[in-house]
């Protein structure tokens, strides 16, 4: 056996993230992951990663005993990690991120030449269409996530590749692309270990599966021998509910009317009309303009010709415009722009709106209403956000959009990397806020997302967006043909 686990507990002060965990994969194996955020997944890809020291259990790599000391000495043995959340230098080149740590050198000066060697061919295995000088931190999501990906292949391959999310940030176009190394890897011996709440991808890439339930092993099995229902039953520790929620809803007027708006690079070209209670999807691959949309209408980014209008006023020029006026975002990057990471989960949920609370009971009150309302996994308000898990942290950040009260709710991937059960609970509090009058205009890179959840949709293209249609004229395969243009 390539890896083997047993018994593996960790706990952090009064918490137990591992609970006693078992699993195995075989050299050539791809081993799903799965479970709910706080399931402990995080926890065990550290273990394995060297980044957090277990405190019972044993671990071999090939048989041999596998207590990595730190993530460099995880690498020296074999075990590589790409993580959700992107462990990138953004002030660095491409090439210097992919091989930070590990440059090829010769008489103590580093070979530039065996480095763009490595790199390029790197960036070729996945077609990551990016150049090695290219600056990380002025790249987007998917381009970053695949430089990550680039990394752990660029010096030779890992005996185990920890791949956690690995498509929460791509398109469809990059998602095969990842997937095609994915089986290259499984062909040449890589054990892979495969975490994601894309349960469609785990049926159509994975072996073998484990299920974690409160830091515990669960279930195990071969992917071949298990119905999808099966799975979320074992992940959620009962029947999820259908997964979208539709109200009848009835629109009324336009609240927010966008009129051939165009920015520095994107959108080029983006006429939409938002109505009162309804929810309107925009599609498209990734680097289509979609996030910039967003970002124009919020005043994020400059607006190069163009209208947004909230009712009959005209703007706006910052997001504090677009806030006073009750128009809100929900960035797809919650670490760097969604939340104040070294501030509460109380503050994170009121700061917006401070003003409004007179004391710190008021607004403690205000936010464990939140937590209550959307199901948020914390046991005091007061505790950094930082330690919540990544669902957890995206219904914190949406959390304080409904503790500001704005009628029109701007949602960039919402459900971006969190388990199936808070992607139900998100759709169903989205749901419940159209019923209630409020606006929402969902950018998303899931299509069933999108039919399931919005009353029209509309496909971005190349920086233009096209006609909104009613989502019973829609099909998956008819929306990625007009992402396409083919």
């Amino acid at each position: 056996m390539r890896l083997a686990i047993a018994g593996l507990r960790k706990a952090f002060d009064a918490t137990l993230a591992l609970a006693g965990v078992d699993l195995s994969v075989a050299p050539g194996e791809v081993h799903a992951v799965l479970g709910e955020n706080g399931a402990g997944k995080s926890t065990l890809m550290g273990v394995l990663a060297g980044a957090v020291a277990r405190d019972a259990g044993e671990i071999t790599l090939d048989d041999k005993p596998y207590a990595p000391r730190s993530p460099r000495e995880a690498r020296e043995l074999g075990v590589a990690i790409v993580h959700q959340e992107l462990s990138l230098c953004l002030h660095l080149t491409v090439a210097e991120n992919i091989l930070l740590g590990v440059e090829p050198a010769r008489g103590g000066v580093i070979d530039r030449r065996r480095s763009l060697e490595l790199v390029t061919a790197a960036l070729a295995r996945i077609d990551a269409g990016v150049a090695p000088d290219d600056r990380v931190g002025e790249l987007p999501p998917a381009k970053q996530q695949l430089v990550e990906i680039a990394r752990t292949v660029a010096t030779g391959l890992p005996r185990v590749l920890i791949l956690d999310e690995p498509t929460s940030s791509l398109g469809a176009a990059d998602a095969a692309k990842l997937f095609a190394l994915v089986r290259e890897l499984r062909a040449a011996g890589v054990s892979i270990l495969y975490v994601s709440h894309f349960l469609e991808e785990v049926m159509a890439l994975c072996d073998r599966y484990t299920v974690l339930r409160d830091g515990a092993s669960v279930g195990a099995g071969a992917i071949a021998e298990v119905k999808l229902d099966a799975l979320i039953t074992q992940m959620a520790g009962r029947n999820v509910e259908r997964l979208f929620s539709r109200s009848r809803r009835a629109p009324g007027d336009v609240v927010l009317e966008v009129r051939s708006l165009s920015g520095r690079r994107a959108p080029i070209d983006a006429s939409l009309k938002l109505h009162r209670g309804e929810v309107l999807g925009v599609s498209g691959l990734v680097g289509s303009g979609r996030t910039e949309l967003l970002r124009a209408i919020f005043g994020l980014d400059p607006v190069v010709r163009g209208e947004v209008r909230v009712a009959a006023w005209t703007g706006p020029r910052a997001p504090r415009d677009a806030l006073d006026r009750g128009v809100g975002l929900l960035s797809e990057d919650r670490k760097r722009e969604g939340l104040a990471l070294n501030r509460s989960v109380a503050e994170n949920i009121t700061l917006s709106a401070l003003p409004r609370l007179v004391s710190a009971r008021a607004q403690h009150a205000a936010a464990e209403a939140r937590v209550k309302q959307l199901g948020i996994r914390v046991a005091d308000v007061d505790a950094p956000v930082a330690r919540l898990s990544g669902g957890n942290q995206q219904k914190v950040a949406l959390a304080r959009l409904l503790h500001h009260d704005v009628d029109v709710l701007l949602l960039d991937e919402p459900t971006r990397g969190i388990d199936v059960r808070s992607k139900s609970e998100i759709y169903a509090t989205i749901d419940a806020l159209a019923a209630r009058g409020k606006s929402v205009l969902v950018v998303s890179s899931w299509l069933p997302e999108l039919l399931g959840l919005c009353d029209r949709i509309a496909v971005m293209r190349r920086g233009s967006l096209g006609v909104a249609r009613p989502t019973e004229d829609w099909t998956e395969e008819s929306l990625l043909r007009e992402a396409l243009g083919a």
